[in-house]
């Protein structure tokens, strides 16, 4: 197993997110017997991270993850869990969920806790300094509750350099969205760079961008199988990320017992991509964007009668057209309505002055049309909120 030194810790690279357990029915019926399993060759074979969150599984991947823990001596494995400040549950109370949580998760401290999801639309609450949120876990930091504080972000660079300015000095790690196709698409290539140069360790979820770097056209598909005809289509996104220096910890969504064991074979020894591999991985990612060629040049935005930011709005429709997830959702509905899509009244200014030639009317008018099948980020809240009410 590959290991790094980070935090005071000695971390296996490889770790195991709990937001895709196996499930006997239901995402909330987990199949604990399949978890067990999974967390016994975990641990045999070097996995000592695992991590889990408040909405996994309907609140019980916490619980599930814990029982399968509980048959460990504590100090065998570094448990990480997360505040859900980014769903707005009324009343905003941390100390009620993360008393709760230690709880669930059946321990008293947490080894690596963080503030799930910094965006555009989060990180006023998690800067408001009426719900004290920062505050509150520097002091359960400080009272032995926590013993690394750090924070996950979906929000765009600039989100995640806001949110650094003001509590970067206090907080010790960074996750975010990493993975071949995601350093072009989501831009995390300057997000890497931006954690990297201010010295803060990057922790990566969705490392095969939720499955879709596994499942690949055919033709994408045959190209790594001629290359490497023993090796798993996951194992080139994993191997791609262990190329990168700042990358602390992997996190794979691992749902069955022959993925933990594929992707502990991949981590067992550091053998990140060639140049040539390289290569290769970024045309699969440029197959599978087939983008509006939008280069951020701006001209567009100098004669829009509406002031739309033009280019960030096509940004999210590129990464909409692969991955409608709630994630772009919540970016657009932090906008105010006169500067989202649909506020587009169509004048083709902006196409004049394209220099790539991109119908830009065209593609607000889209977005809009496919945003109106998608639920804005008011109703993935209030389904939340009365979910949590349900569960009393």
């Amino acid at each position: 197993m590959i290991y790094t030194d980070v935090c005071g810790d000695r971390l296996s690279l490889l770790g195991f997110g709990t937001m895709r357990l196996p499930c006997v029915s239901g995402p909330e019926d987990i199949d604990q017997a399949q978890v067990d399993a999974m967390v016994d060759y975990a641990l045999a074979h070097g996995v000592n991270y695992f991590d889990t969150a408040a909405p996994y599984h309907g609140g019980k991947s916490e619980i599930a993850i814990g029982k399968a823990l509980a048959r460990y001596p504590r100090e065998s494995y570094f448990l990480a869990d997360k505040y859900p400040g980014h769903q707005y549950l009324e009343p905003m109370d941390p100390g009620e969920i993360f008393f709760e949580q230690l709880e669930k998760c059946g321990v008293e401290y947490f080894d690596y806790y963080l503030l799930h999801n910094v965006n555009e639309n989060s990180i006023g609450a998690y800067l408001d300094e009426e719900y004290g949120i920062v505050p509150f876990f520097l002091e359960q930091k400080r009272l032995g509750r926590i013993r690394h504080l750090g924070f996950s972000c979906h929000g765009f660079p600039e989100n995640l350099e806001a949110f650094l300015d003001r509590y970067g000095d206090v907080l010790e790690f960074c996750q975010i969205q990493l993975n071949y196709l995601d350093w072009s698409l989501q831009d995390a290539a300057r997000k890497y760079a931006i954690l990297s140069e201010r010295n803060v360790p990057v922790w990566v979820m969705e490392p095969v961008h939720g499955g879709m770097l596994v499942q690949l056209p055919e033709a994408q598909a045959s190209m790594l199988r001629a290359a490497h005809p023993d090796e798993s289509i996951a194992s080139w996104g994993f191997r791609w990320l262990q190329g990168l220096e700042n990358v602390h910890m992997v996190l794979s969504g691992m749902s069955n017992l022959a993925q933990m064991e594929d992707n502990v074979k991949t981590f067992d020894t550091r053998r990140p991509l060639s140049e040539t591999e390289t290569a290769m991985v970024y045309e699969v990612a440029e197959a599978l964007k087939q983008n509006l060629p939008c280069t951020g040049c701006r001209y567009c935005c100098d004669g829009c009668p509406l002031g739309l930011d033009i280019p960030y709005i096509i940004a999210n429709y590129n990464e909409f057209r692969i991955s409608n997830s709630v994630n772009i959702t919540q970016r657009i509905d932090a906008l105010p309505p006169e500067k989202r899509p649909e506020a587009c009244i169509g004048c083709g200014q902006c196409a004049k002055a394209c220099p790539q030639k991109i119908d830009v009317p065209k593609a607000m008018k889209d977005f809009g049309e496919a945003r109106k099948n998608a639920p804005s980020w008011a109703d993935v809240v209030a389904a939340r909120a009365a979910a949590k009410r349900e569960q009393g």
